[in-house]
């Protein structure tokens, strides 16, 4: 028995100063509205998530997307192989939220750590693209839909904008991209919506 509870502490203190390492203790941001795979999972609306459970705000990777950042089948996650689960298109069965072609969005971004901030930008999968694989650039537009500069500030714990939607049917993925100013990273989620 004391055995167990040596290797399980252990086990508890190498995790902590694996997080202490990595630097996802301080982490960081996601999106609320609509919805993301990090807080659907977070809120046990969908199972079988992993890590992310616990952490949706931690899905950082470097920044510079498109040209940068986390690779092709890895951007849901921001190329963190823990968080592998938010990459899985699940045959197309994640919750979506529903939205209307054209019309004006509210995105609203939970922050547990407010950093200086570059620009906010979203980007749209294309008509015709395949729920069923992984997400790639290839499946985005190669231009956000909205960007939203923030010239360096800090955010509030929460924060919210809007804007116009591009014309749509369909299931869609968006990707939130919250570029930080002072570190080389950026924060990612994908949410996805039904036209």
């Amino acid at each position: 028995m004391r055995k167990t509870f040596t290797a399980a502490t252990l086990g508890l203190l190498m995790a902590g100063a694996s997080v202490v390492a990595t630097g996802s203790a301080n982490s960081h941001g996601y999106t609320e509205s609509p919805v993301s795979r990090q807080k659907l999972c977070a809120t046990g609306a969908v199972s079988g998530c992993g890590n992310i459970q616990w952490e949706p705000q931690s899905v950082e990777g470097y920044k510079g997307f498109p040209s940068a950042g986390p690779a092709d089948g890895t951007i849901c996650s921001g190329g963190n192989g823990q968080f592998s689960q938010l990459d899985d298109p699940r045959n197309g069965a994640w919750p979506a939220t529903s939205v209307s072609s054209g019309q004006s969005q509210n995105f609203t971004w939970r922050f547990t750590a407010r950093h200086a901030t570059s620009d906010f930008k979203y980007y749209i999968t294309k008509q015709g693209w395949n729920p069923n694989q992984k997400l790639t650039r290839a499946a985005l537009e190669s231009q956000p839909f909205l960007t939203v500069p923030y010239g360096g500030k800090q955010p509030p714990s929460t924060l919210s904008h809007s804007g116009n939607l591009p014309s749509r049917s369909g299931k869609h993925v968006i990707l939130a991209v919250w570029t930080v100013a002072d570190t080389p990273n950026a924060f990612y989620a994908c949410s996805d919506v039904k036209f």
